[in-house]
């Protein structure tokens, strides 16, 4: 139940974005103030495929769909070609980690979303792989950024308290995931 105090700091935040012109559908979902800032765009590279995107996937205190499905697209089960939405959380992380380390330069995505048999077939060849991992729900990332070294990717990555960070120093990555918060080395 809100008290008053409450009821009304949450509707002056609602009409203070209705009169800036910026959408509440950021509020709606629980997003700061903060969070509706600038413009937020994301450059990547899919080491597998050799694709690129450049996309602008927040813009106004709200994502942008179509260019949310641009990066799912990317990030996609390559060896099944199986897409799906992956939680936007890990696209605003992977956005903090890019404006933090190499704003000029693409991200290199190792491993986005895994469907149940490519995940599989994977463990079959990994004791590295999960049997419930997170890129299964589309909640993980592996990474890696040209001329950032993992060590500076991986303590980044802590920095934002965001879920669960791995940290595969020999094989050249960073695990990101939205899961509970918890750190680990393979």
């Amino acid at each position: 139940m809100l008290d008053r105090r409450r009821f009304l700091q949450q509707f002056a935040a609602v009409s203070a974005a209705g009169m800036t012109g910026l959408s509440t559908n950021a509020y709606a979902a629980g997003e700061s103030i903060a969070q509706a800032g600038p413009d937020r765009t994301l450059s990547l590279y899919n080491i597998h495929t050799g694709e690129t995107v450049k996309s602008t996937f927040w813009s106004q205190g709200q994502f942008i769909d179509s260019e949310i499905e641009m990066i799912d697209m990317l990030v996609r089960d390559f060896r099944a070609n199986d897409v799906m939405a992956m939680d936007r959380q890990l696209y605003q992380d992977l956005y903090e980690l890019q404006t933090r380390l190499s704003p000029n330069k693409p991200m290199y995505i190792i491993s986005g979303y895994r469907s149940p048999k490519t995940n599989a077939a994977l463990r079959n060849g990994s004791s590295g792989v999960a049997k419930k991992s997170l890129h299964m729900q589309g909640r993980a990332i592996d990474l890696r950024i040209p001329g950032v070294s993992h060590k500076e990717l991986h303590r980044a990555a802590l920095e934002l308290r965001s879920g669960g960070v791995g940290y595969y120093p020999d094989s050249g990555f960073v695990h990101l995931d939205t899961g509970r918060v918890r750190r680990w080395q393979g």
